[in-house]
This record gives structure tokens, sequence and C-alpha cells, in this order.
């Protein structure tokens, strides 16, 4: 009688070790993209903020007048149409409630301002919470005055994860203490809460640390001027 040898089925150890290694440099692949991504778009809302502080100043020194401060009478006579306007006292009027409702007449007459002058993009027709910008994350920039007792007025940034919120903080303002808490201090300052977008407070807040594994989010504020 005859015998015939059966033939191997199935994977080699090695062969399961070498499908292990590729899986394993695909996933790390994808997890190093992914942080490049974060990165990117952490920048993204940095250079946001830095970029409506520009437009908001550079208005200032092309009409010498606050942007959402001059009156309707005075932008219609550029030409730009009927926009809405300010009292042209030379301060900006806008309650840290409005920052992400863009109700106030001179909240929304500014985002008018920058649009019709050209620093912004968009229609400067818009008005209410569809007049605001958006980060780079989708979520709403808005403006106030004096949030988190930093004096003048601030543009703001709603709907940050922790550790996005961070990301801002340490490009701004340098590297984190120990604590891990800078958001009391320096040019970047802000709260987290459940609620998004989440209006900013007058006074300063207490501080907290950036937690990643925390679902609530930051708002984050910094002077305009």
């Amino acid at each position: 009688m005859k015998y015939r040898q059966q033939k191997q089925n199935g994977f080699t150890l090695i062969e399961i070790a070498i499908v292990l290694v590729i899986i394993g440099l695909l996933l790390g692949g994808v997890l190093k993209g992914q942080e490049m991504i974060e990165n990117s778009r952490i920048k993204s809302i940095v250079t946001d903020m830095r970029g409506i502080s520009t437009a908001f100043t550079g208005y200032y020194d092309r009409y010498r007048a606050l942007p959402g401060d001059e009156t309707a009478a005075t932008v219609a006579a550029r030409g730009w149409g009927a926009l809405g306007g300010g009292n042209a006292n030379g301060a900006l009027t806008i309650a840290v409630g409005d920052t992400f409702v863009n109700a106030n007449a001179e909240h929304a007459a500014m985002w008018q301002h920058l649009r019709a002058a050209g620093f912004l993009s968009g229609d400067p027709l818009t008005v209410g919470v569809a007049g605001l910008p958006r980060s780079a994350v989708g979520t709403l920039i808005g403006a106030t005055i004096t949030p988190y007792a930093m004096p003048g007025p601030a543009i703001c940034v709603a709907g940050l994860s922790h550790k996005q919120a961070a990301g801002v903080d340490v490009i701004v303002d340098g590297t984190l203490p120990a604590t891990n808490i800078g958001n009391n201090v320096g040019e970047i300052r802000g709260a987290a809460n459940a609620v998004n977008p989440f209006a900013p407070a007058a006074v300063l807040p207490a501080g907290a640390a950036y937690n990643e594994a925390a679902v609530t989010t930051w708002t984050l504020c910094r002077r305009m001027q």
C-alpha cells in the first residue's frame, strides 16, 4: 500500500510574522499621518486668529477707524452698499455673550466692514451666525471686548478639543508649565465647557489642565490689537 504525503495547509510562523510586521508598519503610518493632519489643523487655527487680527489692524491703518464702529452712512459713502454700522465713538461695543451669536450691531458690522474692504473673504451682506468665520476645524470664530480680563477687542475660537487648545496655547505662548495649565496667562486665555459654542466670560479663568481624555471643548481668545 502506498502512502501519499499530505501537503501542509496554512501559513508558516515566518509568513505570519512578516504579515504582522507589514500591518504594524501600515498602522504606524496611518497614526503618524493622523497626527500630522491634526498638527496642521492646530497651526491653521493660529493662522486664522492671526489673520483676523491682521485684517482688523489693517483696516484701522487704512481708514483710521475701527471696523464695526464706523457709521452705516460712512461705509455707504465708500460704495459698499447698505451695511450695518456703529456710533463712531472710537470704541467697539460687543458683549461677551454675543461672541458666537453676532447679533450685536457693531459686532455684525465689524465682519461686514472687513469683508467690504477686502480684508476678509465672503459676502459683506451676511449677518448673524452665518456671518461668522469658521476655523480650520469648522468651529465658530467670533469677536468680543475684554474676554477673560484681556483689555480691548479680542478674537475667540470655540469648539476646540483639549489637544487642539493645548497646541494653540503652545504655539502662541510657548511650552506649558508642569501643571499643563497655560490658559489663564499670556496671550491665549480660555475655558472648557460641555456647551459648544461656549461664550467666554468677562473675568479671568481659574485655569485648567488640558485633559485629552475629556469630552468638553475649549473656547480660546486672543487680543486683536
